[in-house]
C-alpha cells in the first residue's frame, strides 16, 4: 500500500510545543519527513507569531505558508478541576482554534488534515468497550461537557467537509495520554501528571499526607504519547476512509474517525499506589469523596485502528518508569529551573 503523504511535503503541526505535538514532530523527523534535503519542511508557529483564535491571522498564515499536510494538536486542555471551573474557556477557545485551522486549511487547498479529538466525546453511559458508533447516542459527562462538545464539533466539521466538499480530513480520538512534555500545572493538569507531581514533591519535601480527588474507584486507560504519535503517522500514511478496505461502521458506511487506546485499564486508586511505590512515597493517601469522580470507565474499542496495522507497544509500567526517571533526573537532581518539566514548580 502506497503512502498517502510524501517526504517532500510541507507539514504544519499546530501545538508543536505541547506533549502531543512535540511527540508527533519527533516521529515525523525520525521517519524522514520534513527534511529540507528532500524538499519538505516542518512548519510551526508560536503563540506570539500566530494567534489561533483569530481567523484572519490563521488564514493569512495559511495563505503565505501553504502547508500540504496539517496536524491539529493545538487545544486548550486540562483535568477535571480545570474543565469544571472554566467551561466557557474550554468550549470557546477550542471551537475557535478548530474552526480557524480547519477552514483555513480547506480554503488554501491543504492535501490532508488530521484532527485530534478525545475519548471524552463519548456519552457517559456508553457501552464498553466504546466503539465509534457510540458517538452522540446519549448525554455527556457533566464535568468535561464543554470540552467534549468542542471536540465533537471539530470532528463533525471535518466529517462534513469530507462529505460535502471531498476535503481529506480525518480524526483520531485518543484515550488518556501521558509522557514526556506533559503539563504539571497544579490545577489544570490531568490525573497522571497531577499524581506524578504530588508524589514526587511529597518525597522531596518529606510530606506524609496526600489528598486525591474522588473515591479512586473509576477506571482509566492510559496511552504513552509516543505510541499515539505513531498512530498519527500510520493514519496519515495509510488510512484512506474512501478505500473499500478501510474500517466501516456497523452499517457498512465509511468512517472518518477512529479510536486510539491501550486496551488496558487501571483504577485511579491503583494508579496512585503505583506512582507512590515508584517514587518511594511512604506517607498516607486520603480520598476526598466530595470531589467528582468523572465517568467510571472510558475503555475504547481499538479494533479498527489495529486493522490498519497499528497497536500500542509501550506498557504502562515501562512508560511510567521512563517518565518518572526523567522527572526525577530534572527535579530531584535540580539540573536548573529552565530544565524543569512544564509547570513543575518546586
Amino acid at each position: 500500500m502506497k503512502n498517502l503523504i510524501r517526504k517532500n511535503e510541507r507539514i504544519y503541526v499546530a501545538g508543536h510545543n505541547g506533549m502531543v505535538g512535540s511527540s508527533i514532530i519527533r516521529i515525523l523527523l525520525k521517519n524522514g519527513y520534513c527534511g529540507e534535503q528532500e524538499g519538505g519542511k516542518l512548519l510551526t508557529a508560536t503563540r506570539k507569531k500566530l494567534d489561533l483564535c483569530s481567523y484572519n491571522h490563521v488564514f493569512d498564515w495559511f495563505e503565505f505558508n501553504k502547508p500540504d499536510i496539517v496536524v491539529i494538536a493545538a487545544a486548550k486542555v486540562g483535568g477535571i478541576y480545570a474543565n469544571y471551573t472554566k467551561p466557557y474557556d474550554f468550549i470557546s477557545e477550542n471551537l475557535k482554534i478548530q474552526q480557524n485551522i480547519i477552514e483555513a486549511a480547506w480554503k488554501n487547498k491543504t492535501k490532508r488534515l488530521l484532527f485530534l479529538g478525545s475519548s471524552c466525546i463519548y456519552p457517559k453511559e456508553s457501552k464498553l468497550p466504546i466503539k465509534e458508533e457510540e458517538l452522540l447516542t446519549s448525554s455527556l459527562e457533566i464535568t468535561n461537557q464543554s470540552y467534549a462538545i468542542a471536540k465533537i464539533s471539530g470532528l463533525k466539521l471535518c466529517e462534513s467537509l469530507r462529505t460535502q466538499y471531498d476535503f481529506d480530513a480525518i480524526t483520531l480520538m485518543p484515550t488518556n495520554l501521558y509522557g514526556p512534555g506533559d503539563n504539571y500545572h497544579s490545577k489544570d493538569s490531568h490525573v497522571m501528571a497531577s499524581f506524578i507531581k504530588k508524589f514526587t514533591l511529597a518525597k522531596i519535601k518529606n510530606i506524609n499526607k496526600i489528598n486525591c480527588w474522588g473515591s479512586g474507584k473509576p477506571l482509566r486507560e492510559f496511552l504513552h504519547v509516543d505510541d499515539f504519535a505513531l498512530a498519527c503517522l500510520k493514519v496519515l500514511e495509510k488510512w484512506d476512509p474512501n478505500s473499500p478496505d478501510s474500517p466501516k461502521d456497523r452499517e457498512g458506511n465509511n468512517l472518518s474517525y477512529l479510536n486510539v487506546g491501550s486496551e488496558d485499564e487501571i483504577s485511579i486508586k491503583d494508579l496512585a499506589y503505583k506512582i507512590a511505590t515508584l517514587t518511594e512515597y511512604k506517607g498516607d493517601i486520603f480520598w476526598d469523596k466530595n470531589k467528582p469522580d468523572g465517568t467510571f470507565s472510558k475503555k475504547l474499542d481499538i479494533s479498527r485502528i489495529k486493522s490498519l496495522g497499528w497497536e500500542p507497544t509501550i506498557s504502562l509500567d515501562q512508560g511510567l518508569k521512563d517518565v518518572l526517571d526523567e522527572v526525577t533526573k530534572k527535579v530531584i537532581n535540580k539540573s536548573g529551573k529552565e530544565n524543569l518539566p512544564r509547570n513543575f514548580n518546586i
